[in-house]
């Protein structure tokens, strides 16, 4: 079984040139960065709400003086936007690998379609139309690699960061029911949500 899967990957490798074997590399350094940060994920809390992980250390970390409400919520803005950043950190990777993924596909067909119509000038009169057929699918396989690269960090990255969106919210709302009592303000989630955003 793994001898085969070798066997048809060496194979797409042959047809596809580097512009595949660039795509192989890119989806093994998506899918790294999507396992660390799904465990980066669980190791600090997000999405299990504002009651565990960094987002609790930072709010019971509070020390609300009266009269200094709007300097206790800037300071732990800025932290929490800190904590935040950090979290996301390495995500771009998705996100770049979803945009260049598909045009890396499109610059293999472009090469193949290329050396394709190279090989039917140089046969000539004596042209076989199959060579011309043969040469098209190869090269319009890379463009199937870059579709199924990017397909998938798209999707990842849109979890990633809708989970640390509502991870925000959450974070925003129980910084407001820290701060100001136990009733959030609509504003606090307004507020979140362009944070998260």
């Amino acid at each position: 079984m793994i001898k085969l899967a070798q066997e048809r990957f060496a194979q797409l490798l042959e047809l596809g040139g580097p512009v595949v074997a660039v795509l192989v590399g890119l989806s093994i350094l998506a899918l790294a960065v999507a396992i660390w940060k799904a465990i980066v994920f669980l190791m600090v809390g997000v999405g299990r709400g504002a009651e565990q992980g960094f987002v609790a250390e930072i709010l019971d970390s509070l020390r609300v003086v009266s009269g200094q409400t709007e300097t206790v919520r800037a300071d732990a803005t800025a932290r929490l936007d800190a904590a935040f950043g950090e979290v996301a950190r390495g995500l771009r990777v998705l996100d770049l690998t979803a945009q260049l993924a598909p045009l890396l596909g499109l610059f293999g067909t472009i090469l193949g379609m290329i050396e394709a119509f190279q090989q039917l000038q140089a046969a000539g009169s004596t042209a076989d139309p199959s060579l011309l057929a043969g040469g098209i699918w190869v090269a319009l396989m890379t463009t199937a690699v870059g579709l199924c690269v990017a397909i998938p960090a798209s999707v990842l990255l849109a979890w990633f960061d809708a989970s640390l969106m509502r991870h925000r919210l959450a974070a925003n709302v129980a910084l407001e029911a820290r701060l100001g009592g136990s009733n959030p303000t609509p504003s606090a989630a307004r507020q979140a949500l362009q944070h998260a955003g």
